[in-house]
């Protein structure tokens, strides 16, 4: 399994962001953090939960100096479609049809050949800072992804259940 505080794998991928379809790089989103999250397919139960509180919250990670990225295993087109019904998400829909960066993240389950919902947070300098692994059939919360960036953006060690606004009483760690 990849390890904290190691240099998240680079990729480049087709994708789909509020409507328009370009060529996407994780290196584009040096300087800023990156949620990077991986989702088992388009048009499925789950996951339209997940990327809609996603866009949901995307102003506010914005103000983060954040930036989401998605990727499953769908082609364009379907992404274009299925964001098209999702009422359109203005963070990157990926593809990962040969599941490259799904291999390179270590999150995809070969036995069903769609990745796990993972999710990483990646620092500004390209280093993973955390990961969380899920099974398929269990959505991720995305108010947990968003108070852990908020965490480690403080630099410094946070109690469990820590939120904004609360002392975090420790030195400050570098990552």
């Amino acid at each position: 399994m990849l390890r904290l505080n190691t240099e998240a794998p680079a990729f480049s991928r087709e994708g789909v962001q509020a409507g328009r379809v370009r060529r996407f790089s994780l290196g584009e989103c040096r300087r800023q953090w990156v949620i990077l999250f991986f989702y088992p397919a388009d048009f499925t139960f789950v996951c339209p939960t997940e990327v809609r509180t996603f866009q949901k919250r995307l102003p506010e990670i914005t103000a983060m100096n954040a930036a989401v990225l998605a990727v499953s295993p769908d082609d364009v087109a379907t992404h274009e479609l299925w964001a098209r019904e999702l009422g359109g998400i203005d963070f990157p829909l990926l593809s990962d049809p040969g599941r490259e960066v799904c291999r390179a993240y270590e999150v995809l389950d070969e036995a069903d050949d769609r990745p796990y919902r993972a999710t990483f947070v990646i620092t500004p300098e390209g280093r993973i800072a955390w990961l969380s692994v899920s099974p398929m059939n269990v959505g991720r919360s995305v108010e947990e992804t968003l108070r852990v960036v908020r965490a480690l953006q403080t630099g410094r060690l946070c109690p469990a259940d820590w939120q904004p606004g609360e002392a975090t009483g420790a030195p400050e760690l570098r990552y």
